[in-house]
């Protein structure tokens, strides 16, 4: 893996993730996005109505293979589900995502939640430990801007 950032004060992860992915996708990434059950399936939806004029391809794991190959976004409960993109994983869960080293890129969405911060510090730690540089993003400061 190349670059880990965690992006902290996002006052709504599943609504962030969505404009982080059009954004990625926008400069030729492909992208996945780590979430539970509940998150992906409401992800999948989200992504459908981005606004008027937006559309993002995306697909959920248990699309085929050929489907998944062509999406430049795939929703997973498990990176491991996504074979075929190893660009930038974007986790939404609470633990380290498995085998997240295979990606280019992670982004870890943390919201302004106190608990929410509280279990990033500890995957922040867990990959402190692991050697990796991390770059903080704190999303207060650009809205403040």
């Amino acid at each position: 893996m190349k670059d880990l950032a965690f992006h902290f004060g996002a006052p709504d992860k599943l609504a962030y993730a969505c404009r982080l992915a059009r954004k990625a996708v926008g400069s030729g990434a492909k992208v996945v996005l780590v979430a539970d059950a509940g998150a992906v399936a409401q992800l999948d939806a989200d992504l459908w109505a981005l606004s008027a004029t937006d559309f993002l391809p995306h697909c959920v794991a248990n699309a085929p293979n050929a489907m998944q190959s062509r999406s430049p976004v795939v929703l997973v409960t498990h990176p491991e589900q996504a074979l075929e993109h190893n660009g930038v994983l974007v986790n939404l869960t609470d633990t380290v995502p498995a085998g997240f080293e295979r990606f280019d890129r992670l982004i870890e969405v943390v919201s302004t939640d106190a608990d929410d911060r509280n279990i990033a510090r500890g995957r922040w730690r867990y990959y402190t430990e692991q050697g990796y540089p991390i770059a903080r993003h704190d999303l207060a400061l650009k809205r403040a801007d």
